[in-house]
């Protein structure tokens, strides 16, 4: 173990996910004012990013803003990518030393009008064949209940994955009656803190009824050595390798900017 104590390790592997603390209170606070003011810097694109589908019969005004990708804004982000406490844990927890970066995403939940997420695998946007892929999800506030938290069903990891029952493409989610967040595990956390998640795990988030924001970065993490099921969620550094290395990653000389010519072949035919 390099990070993680072997009571933090069984914890893990017994409920899918594990609180832990790696940002220094300097870390925080570059976080935060960052990610304020890359949102501020962005207000005149469409941040909003509401759960869609049936799952919600509520009318009142509800709203998220997101932002995906966010290394590609600003050298903070990047960096936390390469947190050494951060992959150490996360090494840990997924037992080996090639580590990948699948996306990154910011998603901030307004004071009394943030919206919830419902019951949902995050393995239904992203499937692997090896189920490597872990989410490591920054609490940049204090949350809780109240101000839009995240809630878990402890052990839903080794259920593996549960019906898909989405009625909006590009969204998913699970049975809300089967997997009820009145029946879910709140998780209250402290500014800064670090939950890591398996993407098997049934999580999702209240509404922010508080005068408090709620902000979070997340980052997906998957092994080197697993594949993707589908061909799907493809993002920006994708596959970038954040420790280790990546044996299977082509190198023939000849495809170095295939994808860059695909998309301009198809851009001039447009």
């Amino acid at each position: 173990m390099k990070f993680l104590t072997p009571e933090q390790k069984k914890f893990y592997d017994d409920n899918g996910y594990v609180v832990i603390n790696v940002l220094s209170e300097e870390e925080k606070d570059e976080l935060s004012t960052e990610y304020d003011r890359l949102f501020e810097s962005k207000r005149e694109y469409e941040l909003e990013a509401s759960w869609q589908g049936d799952w919600n019969t509520k009318k009142e005004k509800m709203e998220v803003k997101s932002i995906h990708g966010l290394q590609m804004h600003s050298s903070v982000f990047t960096h936390l990518l390469l947190n050494k406490k951060m992959l150490d844990a996360c090494e840990d927890l997924m037992e080996t030393p090639n580590i990948l970066l699948h996306h990154t995403k910011a998603h901030t939940k307004p004071p009394g009008t943030g919206s919830p997420f419902p019951m949902h695998q995050d393995y239904h946007y992203f499937p692997f064949e090896k189920d490597s892929m872990i989410a490591v999800f920054i609490s940049l506030d204090a949350a809780d209940p109240d101000n839009g938290g995240l809630c878990v069903y402890p052990g839903s990891h080794k259920l593996g994955p549960q019906e898909d029952i989405s009625t909006a493409p590009g969204y998913h989610y699970l049975n809300q009656d089967k997997f009820s967040i009145d029946k879910a595990t709140p998780l209250t956390l402290e500014r800064g803190q670090v939950v890591i998640f398996s993407y098997l795990l049934v999580h999702g988030s209240y509404n922010n009824t508080s005068d408090r924001v709620r902000r979070m970065f997340l980052i997906q993490l998957m092994s080197a050595d697993d594949v993707p099921s589908k061909q799907v969620h493809l993002s920006d550094c994708q596959g970038m390798v954040l420790r280790g290395r990546c044996s299977s990653r082509e190198a023939d000389i000849k495809s170095r900017h295939r994808k860059y010519m695909e998309q301009e072949e198809k851009a001039n035919k447009m």
